[in-house]
């Protein structure tokens, strides 16, 4: 080997002792950064030819050495807190010159990144563009990557057959041995060493070909306890063992992940099992929350369905669920699984899952009730005015179960017509603040679904003792109304009574009653002659017609697949709904008269419609298309703490809704401050807290209004889901909305719906349409308009 002097061109061979300089030559890319040199005794004995000394020329070489030192880039390497008893070890390794960059060209292997879920092989084809290489990757797929997506370049190969992917692929899987790992770990943690990928296989393999070098690869890339990366250049990488106590650790956290895993698999097994049992045999739903991981996970499925979970990892754990049981990652998938399961029934309601309406009454409050039903004591009792000698007649639905209101009417000496509104006594039982109370004002509202009714009350009072039940003396506060003969109210008073109701009545009964006009029930005919007094006045003052068709249904057994379905259409202007509407405004127009002659807080309610010009509706037909036209113009209602306000769509000077204390909240607040001004006491609430309360009431009534008006659309729905396909449904044209859409009711089930109608047809027009489709859970229905 000839060496050349630095500062001249004189060359000299070595003798056979100095053996040892090539190896120093050839190691030098790899020695330490404080290099040492000692030079043999026998260097210092050589002969030379040149007249420059031995000491000059290795003082030479040690200059050539120093200035290439100086040269080099420094390293400087920030190892994170877990793997700070690293460090020392990047500081004995020139990592620099171990991590030489290998540069992109064609017939390469390389493995890149092609999103977030997947890692492919691939053989590199031809650069696309300046920054990007178009790549054939194990699949046969073409794709345009940049290098930033190269986690990989296997060496040792330089035109590979895309073709052999596949193959090179599974033989380096076959290599990948965890257990050489943890080998490798424990050899390099002693000797406190880092290593390359390639330093890697060495040790592993004993070889560094391309395929025990990606086996190497492989095994340290999805590494998760014994190396760490200390270094990266491009796609290689220097890895640096663990400390033991990480390692432990890590190995911990492992062993908990994949029990955590196959927990969850079972978790899928478990919900398949019960996705492919009959109806009938499906597990309860009270069996899911036997396993508190089990149930976590359904609670998780359950927030997703609704769109209601509470933190990410809700979400996550849903999606993860869906994701296993091959399902997309959408609330409806979930909703159908848990119906497959038989944790939902078919037709689970979800809004009232979603705005989270408590449908029981917990021991608490039902033994606060008892306590409150056993208490006999009446703080009324020495006002009341026994009415138990008049006629009593309560008219409501067939299916109430709360009865909060009842009528009595008779003509006066002079042929004036007095008329008692009798409200059942709620705080004869309930007193502001109470448990009970706090309970109802939670509440807001008693809720009537299609499927059942959940009471603002414990049923033992709201069904019970509070109710006007007919043949029992009841507690009631009874509102005392003499007419003028044109319909306004001529006198009235309020005061505390006690009933016994005649008669309990269905609407459809009632009127009957009044068809056949029997001379024994001329009291109901004397309401009834008072309620069309009522209408007319209110007429002239004004009042805005909006009676239309109402649908009731109601649904047996809803947890069946297929629950039985009775559908009631009922007119709004039939004789004995028309007087019990006329007569619970009257109330409402006396209570708020009364208040404001005693300067009562009350929730007054108002509804200003001075803009609205009657005359301009006049060319539509009354009834339903008139009313549609209307209510679109209508302004929302308003509430006054402190005095009446005008409701002009009812025609009246004032309005405060009195006649539900068992059902709805501010009707309550009313009671109590009117009960207060009989017993002679102040109001319990002043204007500005009787508006905190209220607010908070007529926010929750509006909610469960919502409800009320989705869930009878959805039963509608599926009512003409199970119609025989070729029935024919009379459809009023009730207004367009674009070209020819209109809005539609049909008749028969007193349903709105939209249609593209024929030319020629108009508003008021009755077309035949037939039931296409219906979706009851996405509120969607198909029709098609016959001859």
């Amino acid at each position: 080997m000839a060496i050349r002097a630095v500062n001249n061109c004189s060359f000299f061979r070595p003798s056979p002792s100095l053996s040892s300089v090539p190896h120093f030559f050839s190691t030098y890319r790899r020695l330490p950064t404080v290099i040492r040199f000692h030079p043999p005794s026998s260097y210092y004995a050589c002969c030379y030819t040149q007249t420059r000394s031995i000491k000059s020329l290795f003082e030479t070489v040690m200059e050539e050495l120093k200035a290439k030192r100086k040269r080099r880039k420094k390293i400087v390497v920030t190892v994170n807190a877990s793997a700070s008893s690293n460090a020392e070890l990047l500081n004995e390794v020139l990592t620099e010159d171990r991590l030489v960059k290998r540069l992109l060209q064609k017939g390469l292997l390389l493995e890149f990144k092609k999103d977030s879920d997947r890692i492919l092989l691939a053989v590199a084809q031809r650069p696309d563009g300046k920054k990007n290489w178009i790549v054939s990757d194990q699949n046969g797929v073409s794709s345009s990557i940049k290098l930033q997506q190269v986690t990989y370049i296997v060496p040792g190969i330089s035109n590979f057959d895309q073709a052999d992917i596949a193959g090179f692929l599974q033989k380096a899987q076959d290599n990948m041995d965890p257990s050489l790992l943890e080998f490798a770990w424990s050899e390099l943690l002693e000797k406190n060493k880092t290593v390359t990928v390639e330093e890697m296989a060495e040790m592993m393999f004993g070889s560094v070909e391309p395929l025990e070098s990606y086996s190497a690869h492989l095994l340290l890339s999805k590494d998760e306890v014994y190396f760490t990366v200390l270094e990266t250049k491009g796609s290689r990488c220097v890895y640096g063992p663990r400390s033991s106590e990480q390692v432990e650790e890590l190995i911990r956290r492992k062993a908990a992940k994949e029990t955590a895993v196959k927990e969850f698999q079972e978790f899928i097994k478990l919900l398949g099992s019960a996705k492919s049992m009959p109806s009938q045999d499906k597990p309860p739903k009270s069996s899911w929350k036997d396993g508190e991981k089990i149930w976590s996970r359904i609670e998780s499925l359950e927030a997703y369905a609704i769109d209601a979970y509470i933190s990410d990892e809700q979400r996550e754990t849903a999606e993860m669920i869906l994701k296993q049981m091959g399902l997309a990652k959408t609330t409806s998938s979930a909703v159908k699984l848990l119906i497959d399961i038989g944790y939902f029934p078919v037709h689970v309601n979800l809004d009232l899952l979603k705005l989270k309406i408590p449908t029981v009454h917990s021991e608490k409050i039902i033994s606060a009730a008892q306590s409150l039903l056993s208490d006999s004591s009446d703080p009324d009792e020495d006002n009341r005015k026994n009415l138990t000698n008049m006629k009593v007649y309560a008219i409501d639905v067939d299916e109430a179960d709360e009865l909060d209101d009842a009528l009595s009417a008779t003509k006066l000496q002079d042929g004036r017509i007095n008329i008692w509104i009798h409200v059942a006594d709620a705080t004869r039982y309930v007193q502001p603040g109470s448990i009970v109370d706090r309970e109802a004002m939670r509440r807001g509202t008693s809720v009537f679904l299609p499927t059942a009714t959940y009471p603002m009350f414990p049923e033992n009072l709201a069904m019970g003792a509070m109710s006007l039940r007919q043949g029992e003396l009841c507690n009631a506060v009874t509102v005392s109304v003499v007419l003028h003969d044109d319909g306004s109210i001529a006198e009235c008073s309020v005061f505390n009574s006690v009933i016994k109701p005649t008669y309990m009545l269905t609407y459809e009964s009632a009127s009957e009653l009044l068809y056949l006009n029997l001379e024994e029930e001329v009291e109901l005919r004397t309401l009834y002659e008072a309620a069309k007094l009522r209408l007319n006045w209110r007429r002239q003052q004004g009042a805005i017609e909006t009676a239309t068709l109402e649908t009731r249904i109601k649904v047996s057994n809803p947890e069946d697949p297929e629950p039985s379905i009775k559908l009631y259409v009922e007119n709004q202007a039939d004789p004995a709904m028309r007087l019990v509407s006329e007569m619970m405004i009257l109330c409402g127009e006396a209570i708020a008269t009364f208040g404001s002659l005693n300067n009562i807080p009350l929730p007054y309610r108002g509804q200003p419609q001075s803009d609205i010009d009657l005359s301009e509706f006049a060319h539509l037909p009354e009834g339903p298309v008139r009313s549609f036209a209307l209510v679109k113009i209508m302004r929302a209602a308003e509430i006054d703490f402190s005095k009446p306000a005008r409701h002009g769509v009812l025609g009246i000077p004032g309005y405060v809704q009195f006649t539900s204390p068992i059902r709805r909240y501010l009707d309550l607040l009313a009671h109590y401050q009117i009960k207060a001004f009989l017993r002679g006491d102040p109001p319990p609430f002043t204007p500005g807290g009787l508006e905190g309360i209220g607010a908070g009431a007529h926010e929750k009534f509006r909610e469960v209004k919502k409800l009320c008006n989705s869930s009878l659309r959805y039963w509608i729905l599926e009512y003409l889901r199970r119609q025989p396909k070729g029935r024919r449904y009379r459809a009023l044209v009730l207004n367009f909305f674009k070209g020819r859409l209109a809005a539609l009711l049909l008749v028969e089930v007193g349903f709105q719906a939209t249609y593209w109608v024929s030319e020629g047809t108009r508003i008021g027009d009755v077309i035949l349409v037939k039931v296409e489709e219906t979706y009851p859970r996405d509120d969607i229905i198909y029709l098609k308009e016959v001859a």
